[in-house]
């Protein structure tokens, strides 16, 4: 059977408009960190460095482990210096970012390695396949919501999330602003994207 991260795991499911707290175990990731505007050609490297990585370490463990999985949808950890670019001015030359596909708990810092050679070996290798590494992330209690619509018109509902949800619940934003994207903008007009906003807690 294939492993289907998206279906059995409670964090990448939402309601739209509807801000909850969940709790998010410990999980592996491919990630690649990058900074500046997402629409920028630094972002479509970073992408295009990731992938090849996450669909050859998913051949790797589907033929010589005999596990097989579907590679999860993106996402990315957003920071900046100043918090308010990302729901008042949004100011994207100011933000920072982290890239990243979930791996399944069986998959191993070594294996990734071992497939990043593969890859350093081969007639095409990707621009900042260097870059690509693994990382575990444990971010515990979060809120979150599912936002469908354009990246643009993320500002109210992250507006509502960090100054009113979150404070009047009792607890402070902590770690960095998380995304998960089910649609891909290249095929999916702006008022139809899915996704997911999250953003770690403490009390």
């Amino acid at each position: 059977m294939k492993l289907d991260l998206k279906k059995s795991l409670p964090g990448f499911k939402a309601k739209k408009d509807k801000i909850e707290l969940v709790d998010i175990p410990e999980h592996n990731y491919l990630m690649i960190d990058g900074q500046g505007n997402p629409n920028g050609p630094e972002f479509v490297k970073a992408v295009e460095s990731l992938y090849p990585v996450a669909f050859k370490t998913k051949f790797f463990s589907k033929i010589e482990l005999g596990k097989d999985y579907a590679v999860p949808p993106l996402e990315g950890l957003w920071w900046a210096d100043d918090m308010s670019s990302f729901t008042e001015n949004r100011d994207k030359s100011r933000w920072s970012w982290a890239l990243m596909l979930m791996l399944p708990e069986w998959i191993t810092e070594n294996q990734v390695l071992h497939v990043i050679e593969k890859i350093k070996a081969s007639k095409k290798v990707p621009k900042r396949i260097d870059n690509v590494r693994f990382e575990s992330l444990h971010e515990g209690k979060c809120v979150q919501v599912l936002h469908v619509g354009s990246f643009d018109n993320e500002g109210p509902i992250l507006e509502k999330m960090h100054n009113e949800f979150i404070p009047v619940n009792g607890y402070k934003m902590h770690m960095k602003h998380h995304e998960i994207y089910f649609s891909d903008p290249r095929r999916t007009a702006p008022e139809k994207l899915r996704t997911i906003l999250r953003q770690p807690v403490t009390k």
